[in-house]
């Protein structure tokens, strides 16, 4: 009977370690060495340091997702105006991070097929600039949130310099439209400053016909009224040389044009000059983007937020408005040569300032 017995609970053994038949644990009975190979083989498939460290990588990962939502829950629950802060910096951080990746992609595409900047559809040239210039205004925010517990320093920044301090992706939606509204009234401040530089500049002017179309335009404009396209175009070859052109203006009204484009004025002027070429250059690109891609498949965001870094104020107003302005300034853009931008910055003036067209008394 022990013998029976020791060789039923050896066949069991076997069997519970390595998942084998009965029939499979009684020959591995009779061969020794071939019983020993199986256990080991099992063990090391069952108790696998891999698989040990994987189990305990995804319990730790499930624990602290589960401790993360706990201490969301609560801050959300005692400290809404904190949590607030809280959900905003960690979304920020994702769609940020998430920016970077498409970046890094259209970059890769680029250089893999050989394409130019110019050859991009729309919303990858939109992309790009505006990622380019988050990534600038962001690096002193990351590097601040780099040490252990140093995003506690970042909400106090956030709560009392959002605007200045942070970039669009760590704002609320109600902080979006406030700042957009801030620094349309920051440029709006140098509108008549550019305005009164044009006046002064038709003295100058050595042709009478340009001289009296550029005091036309200028006195239209002040007095109120909405300029039409025609009337911009007329005076074109003014801004392209002297005196006008982007690098033969006035150090002053170079400076009053930055804030239009978001630009610091505290610079060297031939800084700011090369500054306003590429920027504006920039844009007109970005305007054959637009016709390449139709007005039409512009989205209600995309469709304000074009209108607005042209230069228009779309706080007030409405859709089919900023449609119908992105329309007549496209028609103007788009037959600009690049020896021109000191027409386009201008125009951001010119062509905004009185729109929409006051009603008829």
């Amino acid at each position: 009977m022990a013998p029976s017995y020791m060789s039923m609970c050896h066949r069991v053994s076997v069997t519970f370690l390595c998942g084998r038949r009965p029939t499979a644990a009684t020959a591995a009975f009779h061969c020794p060495k071939l019983a020993a190979a199986q256990v080991r083989l099992c063990l090391v498939r069952t108790y696998s340091p891999s698989k040990a460290r994987h189990g305990i990588g995804r319990n730790i990962v499930s624990r602290l997702k589960w401790a993360n939502e706990k201490y969301e829950r609560f801050l959300q629950r005692r400290f809404p105006r904190f949590y607030l802060l809280y959900h905003t910096f960690m979304k920020g951080f994702r769609v940020l991070f998430q920016d970077a990746k498409e970046l890094h992609k259209i970059k890769t595409r680029m250089i893999a097929n050989n394409i130019d900047y110019q050859k991009l559809p729309y919303r990858e040239m939109e992309k790009l600039r505006q990622v380019r210039r988050d990534m600038i205004k962001a690096i002193p925010l990351v590097i601040i949130s780099i040490p252990p517990f140093a995003n506690y320093l970042v909400f106090v920044l956030m709560y009392l310099f959002p605007r200045q301090l942070l970039i669009r992706h760590f704002w609320t939606q109600q902080q979006l439209l406030e700042f957009q509204a801030v620094y349309h009234m920051q440029r709006a401040q140098h509108h008549q400053a550019i305005l009164d530089g044009l006046e002064r500049t038709v003295s100058s002017v050595q042709d009478h016909r340009l001289q009296s179309h550029l005091e036309n335009l200028c006195r239209k404009v002040q007095s109120g009224a909405h300029p039409v396209v025609s009337d911009v175009h007329a005076v074109r070859t003014l801004f392209s040389g002297p005196p006008l052109g982007i690098r033969r203006m006035y150090a002053d009204q170079m400076r009053h044009l930055c804030p239009l484009l978001f630009l610091t004025p505290r610079l060297p002027a031939f800084w700011i000059g090369r500054r306003l070429n590429s920027h504006a250059l920039e844009l007109m690109q970005l305007d054959r983007a637009i016709v390449r891609l139709g007005l039409h498949q512009l989205n209600d965001m995309e469709l304000r937020e074009a209108c607005y870094v042209r230069g228009l104020n779309v706080e007030r107003l409405s859709l089919a408005q900023c449609r119908e302005w992105l329309t007549q300034w496209l028609q103007f853009s788009t037959y600009l040569k690049e020896s021109e931008a000191s027409l386009y910055l201008h125009s951001m003036v010119l062509l905004t300032v009185n729109y929409p067209k006051p009603p008829r008394s």
